[in-house]
């Protein structure tokens, strides 16, 4: 019984740290890529109207328009000045960007 909730306990100390992990990675992304020049360093406060709030936005939803901004796929809104600075996102490092903004409050 011992070792079952050993590696339980394990376990999830593991998959909080890989969270946390993801969680860093896309603050630095967010820092990398200057996102909050735009859109302000809580990514709620954005330099003008027509930027986004992004905090707390479902992660599905601004993985997708991450994606369609990269690949040209959205043309509409500021998605001119956002193609360069998406341009070099993996689709990994969109989903960590994703996830990190889907995550603040």
């Amino acid at each position: 019984m011992k070792i079952k909730t050993f590696a339980i306990v394990a376990f999830a100390a593991l998959s909080m740290g890989l969270a946390s992990a993801a969680s860093a990675d896309g603050a630095a992304l967010y820092t990398s890529k200057a996102c909050a020049s735009c859109h302000g360093a809580d990514a709620k406060t954005s330099i003008l109207p027509v930027y986004p709030k992004l905090a707390g936005q479902n992660a599905e939803y601004l993985l997708e328009q991450l994606k369609d901004i990269r690949d040209g796929k959205r043309t509409n809104g500021q998605a001119a000045v956002m193609k360069p600075i998406v341009a070099s996102l993996t689709d990994d490092e969109a989903k960590e960007l994703a996830d990190y903004l889907a995550g603040l409050k």
